[in-house]
């Protein structure tokens, strides 16, 4: 009986274990966005495990075919994260990304990826806790929405 009651056991922590979790990866800026990703860890702020970063020089260097590529690679959900308006330390590297990230955002759109599986914003480097909580967000989002499948045209 005893024998039983632990392969269950056994059983339901694989099926625990295998459970679906996203993967949200991150473009951050050097400066700010990644700075702040660092105060929150530092700080010891839980937010979700399932997040990927790629530390970037600015958010203005991150470019439509970049999104485009984690989506096609495996990503649940596309994060760009760069300096406030105006604190950029390129000085408009921030301005590049929003009007990029406006043309990313309709192509994605154009075929098919719901608008809530990519994010652009603006985190600081003492914006540890605003980080914490677009990363909790985005990922709960990205649980609601289940896992992403790129569809692939035949004649790819």
């Amino acid at each position: 009986m005893a024998e039983e009651t632990t392969a269950e056991a056994t059983v339901e922590t694989e099926s625990a274990s295998k459970e679906w979790k996203p993967t949200l990866l991150a473009y951050l800026c050097n400066w700010c966005s990644y700075a702040g990703a660092n105060l929150a860890g530092a700080s010891r702020l839980e937010y979700d495990a399932a997040i990927r970063i790629i530390r970037v020089p600015c958010s203005g260097r991150v470019d439509p075919l970049m999104v485009y590529k984690a989506f096609e690679r495996g990503a649940d959900g596309v994060l760009v994260s760069g300096c406030h308006i105006g604190d950029c330390h390129y000085a408009e590297g921030n301005y590049a990304c929003q009007g990029r990230m406006v043309i990313t955002r309709s192509l994605l759109k154009a075929i098919g990826i719901e608008d809530k599986r990519f994010r652009q914003t603006w985190i600081s480097a003492s914006e540890g806790t605003i980080f914490q909580d677009v990363v909790n967000e985005m990922s709960a989002e990205l649980r609601e929405l289940g896992p992403f499948h790129l569809e692939k045209s035949e004649n790819e």
